[in-house]
């Protein structure tokens, strides 16, 4: 975890200014203090006060204009990483000992593919609302590229695919699983034995799934390195649709093993091992360290991960089955 001593120098600059805290929080994330005095509903020569007065406590510009646009300087940018969690320390001095799940009215925001939202979120939604009937959920579509950017955003837990947890996140790990080929029940290729050649694999079409997160480069990468490319028939975002291109065209899909074996007890499919060799896929359910000691999220947390590693211990086994039955 990075060291928050910078911070901790505010007392000593200025020990009556931390009333300037949610002031620079929100011109560390706006950038702009039209947009940061409209968020605080104050005015904008108000807001350039408070600025003065920010850069007088840290002596540091903290922002600096840049032709149309302002840029953080390095004390800036330290500071934009490490006052979220600290802000939300001081939070939770005024936060009650007990919780009463029963009076809080929090929205939650989970952000997963959508086959999460389709297996396994209905389940979470039923056991919250019987415990915490007016608390509600968000759900979004999760992108990759996303999770550095995640002290920024709403989001107050993503399931998502890692080989490490980043800095200021924190994680609990589930399990690990590999990549599996899906094919449709009277395919073709299953006439030739029970395991495709790497040349099988690429002179066919593919079924390219294109949302929550990128699953594809790696292995993509792995058959450039050999000489082979696949031959993308269409890319769609969802994973039903997938499966119904599966059951509908001669194209292959390559997915996890476990949403694999979800899908293959419920649809005329046949499952096969990748001919390639990919590191595993480490599943992880992250958030980041300024919700950690929130008892609220705490619980939504802990209810979420029993769910989600059921299932996917579960339909883990399942996609093993299917595999090595050849059904």
């Amino acid at each position: 975890m990075r060291k928050i001593s910078e911070v901790n120098q505010l007392g000593r600059h200025n020990v009556n200014n931390y009333k300037l805290l949610p002031a620079l929080v929100s011109i560390l994330q706006t950038r702009n203090l039209t947009v940061s005095a409209h968020e605080l509903n104050v005015s904008q020569s108000a807001m350039s006060k408070t600025l003065t007065q920010i850069r007088d406590a840290f002596h540091d510009k903290i922002l600096i204009r840049e032709g149309n646009q302002f840029v953080l300087t390095h004390k800036g940018e330290l500071l934009k990483a490490q006052l979220p969690a600290l802000m939300q320390s001081i939070d939770l001095l005024y936060a009650p000992d007990e919780m009463d799940l029963k009076q809080s009215k929090r929205c939650f925001s989970i952000a997963s593919s959508d086959y999460v939202a389709q297996a396994v979120l209905p389940y979470i939604t039923r056991e919250m609302h019987e415990k915490a009937p007016n608390v509600s959920l968000e759900f979004q579509p999760w992108q990759a590229s996303k999770l550095y950017e995640l002290a920024e955003t709403q989001v107050d837990l993503v399931t998502t695919i890692v080989d490490e947890v980043p800095e200021n996140l924190q994680g609990k790990w589930f399990a690990e699983d590999e990549q599996v080929v899906m094919l449709k029940a009277d395919h073709p290729l299953l006439e030739k034995g029970d395991s495709l050649s790497l040349d099988e694999y690429c002179q066919s079409q593919h079924i390219v799934i294109s949302g929550g997160g990128d699953k594809n480069s790696l292995l993509d990468q792995a058959l450039m390195n050999q000489g082979y490319q696949r031959q993308v028939l269409i890319k769609v975002p969802f994973y039903q649709a997938a499966i119904e291109h599966v059951l509908k065209t001669d194209a292959l899909l390559t997915l996890p093993m476990h949403i694999a074996g979800d899908f293959a007890q419920r649809h005329p499919v046949r499952l096969r091992k990748l001919p390639i060799t990919l590191a595993a896929n480490q599943y992880y359910l992250l958030w980041h360290s300024k919700h950690h000691h929130d008892p609220e999220h705490k619980w939504f947390r802990q209810l979420c991960t029993g769910y989600l590693q059921q299932h996917l211990i579960k339909t883990i086994e399942e996609g093993v089955k299917y595999i090595h039955t050849n059904k």
